[in-house]
């Protein structure tokens, strides 16, 4: 979006030249405040030709796209609202390995709640995610936050092991919601195999394929 900012300067210099009119020419007349009028409105508009401002330009957010369905829409808050979280938790840590898990897992989680809008008919997998799977990664994700805010001169064993524990832990979360978004397409990848079988049915019955 653009944004424009007036310039002070044609202002400022229009009140330079009242004060120097007033100052210099007489001021008892009709004709004289007409002239003081007309001839500052000349001030006014070359300053502001010359010095028109800034513009500025200002993303705005686009806004998320929705199903229309009110079950499967708040579901899909329910999993922005999770990826938002885990990229917030990643900008904090200061691990790059770290980060790079935690940032996949959320495009991980994003790619699953968004699937909704393409096929609505996975509501209820994705709603077992959302139920069973999320719930216990966030939690595992708030207290690795919590104990990275841990002053570590203070720190000991146990702060340091379960941060460490949390982290080996990603490698598997990232594997299972793979599997997750992989598993969502179970269908059709079956649908494209029977399409495809069937397919080559009909070209060997039409004796344009040998099955080669």
């Amino acid at each position: 979006m653009e944004i424009r900012e007036k310039s002070v300067i044609p202002i400022y210099g229009l009140a330079v030249y009242w004060v120097l009119y007033c100052l210099i020419l007489p001021l008892y007349k009709p004709l004289h405040f007409i002239l003081l009028i007309a001839i500052g409105a000349v001030v006014y508009a070359l300053l502001s030709k010359l010095f028109p401002g800034k513009v500025t330009y200002v993303e705005v957010p686009e806004e998320p796209e929705l199903s229309g369905n009110a079950e499967i829409d708040k579901l899909l808050e329910e999993g922005r609202g999770a990826a938002s979280e885990m990229r917030r938790i990643s900008r904090g840590v200061a691990e790059s390995a770290v980060r790079k898990k935690l940032d996949k897992l959320a495009g991980l989680t994003e790619k699953i709640f968004e699937h909704l809008l393409e096929d609505p008919g996975d509501y209820e997998s994705v709603r077992r995610f959302a139920t069973f799977y999320l719930p216990p990664t966030m939690k595992l994700l708030y207290t690795y936050e919590r104990l990275g805010r841990v002053d570590e001169s203070v720190s000991g064993e146990n702060i340091t092991g379960m941060r460490r524990r949390i982290e080996d832990v990603l490698d598997m979360t990232i594997t299972g919601f793979t599997k997750q978004y992989d598993g969502l397409y179970g269908a059709e990848a079956l649908d494209i195999k029977t399409d495809i079988t069937a397919l080559k049915s009909f070209m060997m019955k039409e004796g344009i394929y040998d099955g080669e």
